[in-house]
């Protein structure tokens, strides 16, 4: 104990009779204890207003100021390490040990006074305290580090929302609804949209596996591969398979993200599809219902892959819809988990627009509007020729 706390403690002894006074001081200074006497508690609080001893040792009965009132004033006091100073008590009788305990004494000894149970009594005080404080001394630098993870969190969640579009794209004859729920600050999940050299517009969701802080870093990573596959190639299956080739470059088969693209010819209405262990794509025919179309690949970043497109024509008043598979994973959606086929049922096919659409995915599968309670990130894009 007293390695640990590498100098000699510092007690208090505060006692009106001196020759008791003395002897403790004799005692317990032959014990690698370092004392200051006082023979009255307002010259005891005037010491430890000046410094701040290890431990307390007071007489129960005093005059002009008890042990007992200084005893409060001490827990009282608006100094923290005043107020949680180790008191112990030197009482005459049993009824005084109630009331010392009662108005925050750490311990009693009852007089007269064994010093071998007092120095006893004493390093188990001591032991409490330097514990006590070593434990808020981890709880301070535990809140610290929360602090700092905080702020980079916040750091990122601005990162991310940087790379997420925050406004759809205005494009003649369509329009585009999205949403974004990241589970903590920042999620797993991202999409966009980029304008192909031939001129249709590519709208692509991706969801890294995981959460938080690492599944964030690998969707900063999924936009800037999307981006540059998209200058060297001009179909969905050749961007996808551009992606998933320096995916696997860089994580060499340790990571993967599910993804699914769509690109649009806006005057035709004709889809290029192609999806990568990715939920199924959501068509709504107007009028007429919703399908699915499925993935044709195995998740990027695990295997070399020969993805699939499905063609796909548009009349007016038919939707598509990209999503992350937290689109259907709300706890209020019923007791089994939705399935994407369960998802399609619930559009409507009369819906009049885009956000129409997208406000009934999301209120369908009863996903929490508060995202800190949701089961996973959503991302969601509805794409809706008009009418």
């Amino acid at each position: 104990m007293k390695d640990e706390m590498r100098e000699a403690p510092q007690l208090l002894i505060v006692d009106d009779e001196a020759a008791s006074r003395d002897l403790l001081v004799r005692a317990l200074g032959s014990s690698d204890y370092t004392c200051h006497p006082s023979q009255s508690a307002l010259e005891a609080q005037k010491i430890i207003h000046q410094q701040v001893p290890s431990l307390v040792l007071m007489d129960f009965k005093m005059p002009d100021i008890d042990g007992l009132e200084m005893l409060k004033r001490i827990r009282g006091d608006s100094d923290p390490a005043i107020a949680q100073v180790p008191v112990i008590m030197m009482t005459g009788h049993g009824e005084n040990e109630v009331l010392s305990l009662e108005a925050g004494a750490d311990d009693f000894v009852t007089k007269p006074i064994s010093i071998s149970v007092l120095k006893a009594r004493i390093e188990t005080q001591l032991r409490m305290s330097f514990m006590r404080s070593q434990l808020q001394k981890q709880t301070e630098e535990a809140e610290f580090r929360r602090r700092d993870l905080e702020r980079d969190l916040d750091a990122a969640r601005l990162t991310q929302q940087s790379l997420i579009p925050q406004t759809p794209p205005s494009i003649r004859g369509w329009e585009v609804a999205t949403c974004y729920r990241p589970v903590m600050q920042i999620g797993g999940d991202i999409y966009g949209w980029l304008l192909l050299k031939d001129g249709r517009y590519l709208f692509w969701v991706a969801d890294a596996a995981g959460h938080g802080t690492a599944a964030a870093l690998v969707t900063t990573l999924a936009k800037l591969l999307f981006h540059h596959a998209s200058v060297e190639n001009g179909t969905p299956r050749a961007i996808m398979q551009a992606v998933n080739n320096d995916f696997r470059d860089i994580f060499g088969g340790r990571s993967f993200m599910t993804a699914m693209a769509v690109a649009l010819d806006v005057d035709s209405g004709q889809a290029s599809v192609c999806g990568a262990g990715h939920p199924p794509l959501l068509v709504t025919r107007f009028g007429h219902g919703t399908e699915a179309i499925p993935s044709s690949a195995p998740p990027l970043g695990l295997a070399e892959q020969n993805v699939q497109e499905t063609t796909v024509n548009l009349a007016r008043g038919d939707a598509f819809a990209l999503y992350t598979d937290g689109l259907f994973q709300g706890e209020r959606l019923a007791q089994a988990r939705a399935t994407p086929a369960q998802l399609a049922g619930t559009v409507n096919p009369f819906a009049t627009d885009a956000q129409s659409l997208l406000s009934q995915l999301l209120n369908q599968t009863r996903q929490k509007t508060d995202a800190a309670e949701a089961d996973d990130d959503v991302a969601v894009i509805v794409v809706r020729r008009e009418t």
